[in-house]
């Protein structure tokens, strides 16, 4: 059950909602095997576990931005604007929903974050030194375009009488 969900699939699942890296409703029921009613039932039940910082429920704008971008049909079955669960709201989901698949898809999921957040970090310190070099390529270029440029040569005064 280690190889559930393809890791892949999960990274593809995390979305940048208010600057936190979040995945869905929709998208943790699908994963989980379970309807994302029955998900939602299961969080307000157990609502004392899910803080503001765990799980929110996009604003109309955000939800509209979402759409576009992952181009999603206006028709569905949804009245109500998706919640959104953080890394740790995802983690407490462990506590509430106890199947096998459940726990085997947590997992998987929490380890993709891990291999999310350490990729930005690589990622990040190889931007950082090609910024840093940036501008000796720029020194550099600049020299070069002045040596290609003609000699500038300035008009001599006409010659003879």
């Amino acid at each position: 059950m280690s190889n559930l969900v393809p890791v892949e699939i999960i990274a593809n699942k995390i979305y940048l909602i208010r600057g936190q890296k979040v995945m869905l409703d929709r998208d943790l029921a699908k994963l989980y095997g379970v309807e994302t009613k029955r998900l939602v039932e299961q969080i307000k039940r157990n609502i004392k576990r899910f803080p503001d910082d765990f799980m929110f429920q996009m604003a109309k704008k955000e939800f509209e931005n979402l759409r576009s971008q992952v181009a999603t049909s206006k028709r569905g079955g949804r009245r109500y604007f998706p919640y959104v669960f953080t890394e740790q709201g995802i983690a407490m989901l462990s506590g509430v929903l106890n199947s096998d698949r459940a726990i085997s898809v947590n997992i998987a999921i929490m380890r993709t974050f891990v291999k999310v957040r350490e990729y930005l970090a690589t990622h990040k310190d190889v931007l950082k030194k090609l910024e840093e070099h940036d501008t000796q390529i720029k020194t550099i270029f600049g020299v070069i375009n002045k040596l290609l440029l003609p000699p500038s040569v300035k008009p001599k005064g006409k010659m003879g009488f």
